[in-house]
């Protein structure tokens, strides 16, 4: 693919429990970190590269994600509502009439910083829909802020990702950020499941690819990781 799919969706209707009790009174979304909420963060990196378009889902404390997103008018937004949260998975299939053949999907609660060409565009640059059905960011787990786990996928030396078994430890973690192809939710396990279940298949069938991140990659999911995260950047502006 050589340009930019022109539409994307941002996932934001998770219920955000490992960032209680910070959770209980705000959605994750609209945690700040240097001053601008996450799913701004989300929103403007995908407005950067083209996007015009963006589907943002919503359950917990929706009504507070809906009225933040009116004081912007840079993507479009269309709100998908879910009466029950779908997970990751159920959610894009959800939201597929609304979105077009080849889509960005971003997590709403990451938060990254480009060294080089944008993760966004390099997505696309790697992603040849006759062969593929889904690109995924992966972040080195060594370079990771704030993360503690045994990361997600391991790469072959052709690059082609595999994801991890129990009580292994891979080297890379998906960082929440992709581009997708439609064609990956043909066959649905049901109206609530994870995206996980699509990349194995799609791994299973060699159309799984994935690009390794060139730049940061901090994890904002816990109380911990948060205050890290804020840190973190807090020192690299006093350096400047």
């Amino acid at each position: 693919m050589t340009a930019a799919p022109r539409s994307a969706m941002v996932l934001a209707a998770g219920l955000g429990t490992r960032l209680r009790p910070l959770t209980d009174t705000i959605p994750k979304p609209l945690v700040e970190i240097n001053g601008r909420s996450l799913i701004d963060h989300a929103l403007d990196r995908l407005a950067a590269v083209g996007i015009g378009h963006v589907v943002v889902n919503l359950h917990y404390k929706a009504a507070m994600i809906a009225d933040h997103l009116t004081s912007r008018d840079h993507p479009r937004i269309e709100l998908s509502e879910e009466a029950e949260l779908l997970d990751t998975g159920g959610g894009v299939a959800r939201a597929l009439p609304l979105l077009g053949e080849a889509f960005f999907v971003v997590n709403s609660d990451v938060f990254w910083r480009d060294s080089g060409a944008p993760a966004l565009l390099r997505l696309a640059a790697g992603f040849d829909p006759a062969a593929m059905d889904a690109v995924l960011l992966l972040q080195p787990t060594a370079t990771a802020v704030g993360y503690e786990g045994s990361g997600d996928y391991f790469l072959d030396d052709k690059g082609n990702p595999r994801r991890r078994r129990e009580r292994e430890a891979a080297p890379y973690l998906f960082a929440g950020i992709q581009l997708l192809h439609r064609r990956l939710f043909d066959e649905l396990p049901g109206p609530v499941f994870s995206l996980v279940r699509l990349f194995d298949r799609a791994e299973a069938a060699g159309r799984l690819a994935a690009k390794v991140h060139d730049g940061e990659w901090y994890h904002v999911g816990t109380p911990e990781g948060l205050a890290l995260t804020r840190e973190r950047l807090a020192a690299r502006r006093a350096a400047r």
